[in-house]
């Protein structure tokens, strides 16, 4: 090993004992405690902003969009619903996410992968009640299901809180 290698080891190792480190990513300021941190607010109906600054996107579940994307354009094509509405929609998946997590403390659980294409950190969130807050989503009819191996934990569950707000026309699906 050269020289440049193992002071660049020495650092890491360094880093990794002082808490600084996680997957392969060197955190800011200090190493979170994901057991009991703060949600500051909700950046939509499946995506959620920390205390420290990170995002976390919600495993396993997709709102629909409230802003101008690429993806709220796809969904409309995909969908044959106006952008609109889509937007309408978006908006009070948003409000009941708000409205469930938005300035209370959760516990995050992970799966297989710590982190999506966009750097945020991907998880099961759950209030300190014991609300798991992913599910309480689908349950109360404010989301689709999004099921990306390995990821996969819940799916079943999810998939089965799915059908029954569908059935009973719940949240989105009683409009």
């Amino acid at each position: 090993m050269g020289k440049k290698t193992i002071i660049l080891l020495s650092l890491a190792l360094i880093l990794a004992a002082a808490g600084y480190l996680y997957s392969g990513q060197i955190a800011i300021g200090r190493n979170y405690d994901y057991s009991d941190i703060l949600v500051t607010r909700a950046v939509d109906g499946d995506t959620l902003k920390l205390e420290n600054g990170e995002r976390v996107r919600l495993i396993g579940i997709d709102t629909p969009e409230m802003h101008e994307s690429s993806k709220l354009d796809r969904d409309a094509q995909r969908s044959g619903q106006d952008v609109a509405a889509i937007k309408q929609l978006g908006r009070q998946s948003y409000e009941f996410t708000k409205k469930l997590v938005e300035g209370k403390r959760v516990r995050l659980e992970f799966d297989v992968e710590r982190f999506d294409k966009y750097k945020r950190i991907l998880a099961y969130v759950y209030l300190s009640d014991g609300t798991f807050v992913n599910a309480e989503i689908v349950k109360q009819g404010y989301a689709s299901l999004m099921t990306y191996p390995p990821n996969v934990k819940y799916a079943d569950s999810f998939l089965k809180l799915y059908q029954e707000a569908r059935q009973n026309q719940r949240g989105l699906w009683g409009q």
